[in-house]
């Protein structure tokens, strides 16, 4: 299974957080929204410029700039 930046990731495409990679107050941030390692998100939308992205994960939906996606690695679920 390829490992990916969450940004780089496919509407509708499957995954699951292998780690975050920020420190301190982002970092924190991030793990406090559940995206810590283990979580399965998926993907659901993305604005028309591409950031944010939209994000579903633990029943919720989630939006993060692509700037905080950058630090989140993922491994993603092949694709048919």
């Amino acid at each position: 299974m390829p490992l990916i930046s969450m940004r780089k990731m496919k509407v509708n495409q499957k995954a699951i957080v292998t780690s975050v990679q920020a420190d301190g107050p982002l970092g924190r941030r991030i793990r406090d929204m559940g995206l810590i390692p283990g979580t399965e998100i998926q993907v659901v939308g993305r604005a028309p410029l591409h950031d944010p992205v939209a994000l579903r994960l633990r029943g919720f939906t989630l939006t993060l700039r692509n700037s905080e996606a950058d630090f989140i690695q993922c491994t993603v679920e092949d694709t048919p």
